[in-house]
């Protein structure tokens, strides 16, 4: 049986800092994020629980990506009157999931923003040589002008979210208008994708050696 390790390595948000510089953001830890955490790492744990309390981890890590999308500044006058200068976010953002686990944290995205765009990436593995191929792709037709946030739950070695990367590149997008969203990963994925594409920015709730790759089986119920 294997036994993840206590001892290892817990990755403060300085660390992360410290290592990877600012492509790489850690999720600011706490119990109530290390509660979530164990929940969905305990093979006990029903599938119900489990999407719901996936779903209250996807939300906060879909809210903290937000942050990391450009504001403007601007002016609005309340019921009373008075002028508030105020943010709103700049024009053009869209999800972009890969499938299938990605899709997993669709609506957490349109329960933050209702009318956003979604595309879809599905990256499959050679049964062989384990290398990911890009296997289908759906974007919105002005994607290379829009901000970015590519949704993927379970980062084990970087090997998908670099195709699916490739894939945005190659219609236009810049790395630096590409947001990854992710709840478990890996220090050797993190580092991978960071090493491959630089300018993406990257924000996580956790970095451990071991992947809870069961997550989308788990979540969909295909378990």
């Amino acid at each position: 049986m294997d036994l993840v390790d206590c001892d290892i390595k817990q990755w403060s948000v300085d660390d992360v800092k410290d290592h990877f510089g600012d492509s790489l953001t850690l999720l600011p830890p706490n119990d109530n994020i290390k509660e979530l955490q164990t929940i969905l790492r305990d093979k006990n744990t029903t599938r119900s629980d489990f999407k719901f309390y996936a779903d209250r981890l996807i939300r906060l890590v879909i809210e903290e990506s937000l942050n990391k999308l450009p504001f403007t500044d601007c002016e609005v006058l309340t019921p009373t009157g008075a002028l508030y200068c105020g943010l709103k976010y700049g024009a053009g953002n869209c999800g972009v999931s890969i499938v299938r686990s990605g899709e997993a944290m669709e609506q957490g995205l349109r329960d933050c923003c209702r009318s956003i765009r979604i595309g879809k990436i599905l990256v499959e593995s050679d049964t062989d040589t384990h290398e990911a191929h890009v296997v289908y792709a759906k974007f919105p037709q002005d994607i290379a002008q829009r901000q970015v946030l590519l949704m993927y739950p379970i980062m084990s070695t970087g090997n998908t979210v670099k195709q699916a990367v490739n894939v945005l590149r190659q219609h236009g997008v810049k790395e630096e208008r590409i947001i990854l969203s992710n709840l478990f990963c890996t220090p050797a994925a993190a580092q991978a994708v960071v090493d491959y594409v630089p300018n993406v920015k990257i924000l996580t709730s956790e970095l451990h050696p071991v992947a809870p790759n069961h997550f989308g089986q788990k979540y969909f119920g295909t378990d």
